[in-house]
């Protein structure tokens, strides 16, 4: 029998009380690690995504319908913007050709996060996507991307 643990009626060791706190915090601070991750990682598809700013990744203007996303001018030709509040990602694919999609992956519904060398980029599992219909470039997607309404008026993108 280990040095502190009791016996119990049924013939059962039982550890003292400090030993079972140490041992409920520790599986929890485990458990609220595994949580957090998880959450991190976008696994929900509830929009939470990663990136930066600029034309290779996230921004946080978002906005409903009809309210604008942008300035046109923040859209880079042949590159595109992420915008995470309004699960949408803006590209132009051309000069004055604006393109717009759900920002959420066919594959398991994480966010996309970048667009960079003419595609929208998954950091889940590598799916990339043509910014100029939504495609499929490289699985393991297999549904392009839904495509969403913008308009340009005043040279700001709105979403229609």
């Amino acid at each position: 029998m280990p040095q502190g643990s009791e016996t119990k009626a049924d013939g059962t060791e039982q550890e003292p009380g400090n030993a079972r706190s140490r041992r409920g915090l520790l599986i929890g601070a485990g458990l609220a690690g595994v949580a957090g991750l998880a959450a991190a990682c976008g696994g929900s598809g509830d929009g939470a995504g990663f990136g930066g700013s600029g034309g290779s990744g996230g921004g946080d203007a978002g906005t409903d319908a009809g309210g604008a996303l942008a300035a046109a001018s923040e859209i880079p030709v042949g590159g595109g913007k992420v915008f995470e509040d309004a699960e949408v990602v803006v590209c132009q694919p051309q000069q004055g050709r604006f393109t717009a999609f759900s920002a959420s992956c066919t594959h398991r519904g994480c966010s996309v996060g970048s667009v960079s060398g003419g595609t929208i980029n998954c950091p889940c599992h590598g799916s990339k996507f043509k910014i100029s219909d939504g495609s499929v470039v490289n699985p393991p997607a297999d549904e392009p991307l839904k495509k969403k309404n913008v308009t340009v008026q005043d040279g700001k993108i709105m979403l229609a």
